[in-house]
């Protein structure tokens, strides 16, 4: 629904970019998902807390980090990159700047994800939780007629992290990363990975190098299976486009899922991955 939303949306003449905060925002206000907006699984104290960033063709960046009450922090994202001088908002300040803007403050944690935060906390060893089949973001690319690419990146985050934590998916170059004349990737999974490997921006320059999209892909969990002996542990995929509108998808292992909508026609699938045992 993420992705023909995004295409309803060019189709009724928005900018690519208005068209990723647009599908974004579908999952954001999804309270059966875990992993965007509300119904987001909490850190470790029980509070909601979202990242999230936007990327233009310009090469226009805001981003939103560790804020609560708000379901859509990738618009908020948006404000911050047209409205503000500065490319990132976090914590308070980020919540007290998108309220000023319109946005409402509403309680974010659902009473199943509350149920679940409560049942971790009873086994747990106060670690957070790392679900290969469950990766923590939703990135989405998108080109529209006039060749224009954009990208933007939402999540509640890495289940029951310490306070405070923060992962790759509002930095730019490791969760999303935008190059007009080049392409666009995104990331999801282990954010503290992806920020080792700066990976997005590894992908668009691999591209720039000659790399199709999905080489690129596969190129950059290369790097990070490389410097990583427990890559086995933990889940990183990567999406990313070319001008060209040619695609890419590649995880460390299976369970990561992507879609593309092309042509009228939404595809969803489960890209090619390294670890096959």
């Amino acid at each position: 629904q993420a992705t023909k939303k995004a295409w309803q949306s060019m189709e009724d003449g928005s900018s690519a970019l208005d068209a990723v905060i647009a599908g974004c925002g579908v999952e954001e206000a999804n309270a059966q998902g875990q992993s965007v907006g509300i119904g987001g699984l909490p850190d470790r104290e029980g509070r909601v807390t979202l990242d999230a960033c936007v990327m233009n063709e310009k090469g226009d960046y805001g981003a939103v980090l560790c804020m609560q009450n708000i379901m859509h922090p990738i618009a908020v994202a948006k404000k911050v990159m047209e409205d503000t001088p500065h490319v990132i908002l976090a914590g308070v300040g980020a919540e007290q700047f998108a309220v000023s803007q319109g946005f409402k403050r509403e309680n974010l944690l659902t009473e199943q994800s509350k149920k679940d935060w409560e049942t971790w906390k009873k086994t747990s060893k106060y670690k957070p939780i790392i679900n290969i089949e469950n990766h923590d973001t939703i990135g989405m690319l998108a080109i529209d007629k006039n060749g224009t690419i954009s990208g933007g990146c939402t999540t509640s985050g890495l289940a029951y992290k310490m306070a405070g934590r923060v992962g790759d998916s509002a930095i730019v170059g490791s969760g999303l990363f935008v190059d007009n004349e080049i392409g666009a990737a995104t990331a999801t999974g282990l954010g503290e990975e992806v920020l080792k490997t700066v990976g997005s921006y590894l992908i668009v320059e691999l591209i720039r190098q000659g790399k199709s999209p999905q080489e690129a892909c596969e190129q950059a969990i290369l790097r990070i299976i490389e410097k990583t002996p427990n890559f086995k542990d933990f889940q990183v995929g990567y999406i990313a486009v070319n001008k060209k509108g040619e695609t890419g998808a590649y995880s460390i292992h299976e369970g990561f899922t992507a879609t593309t909508y092309q042509n009228q026609k939404n595809t969803t699938f489960n890209p090619s991955f390294y670890n096959k045992k």
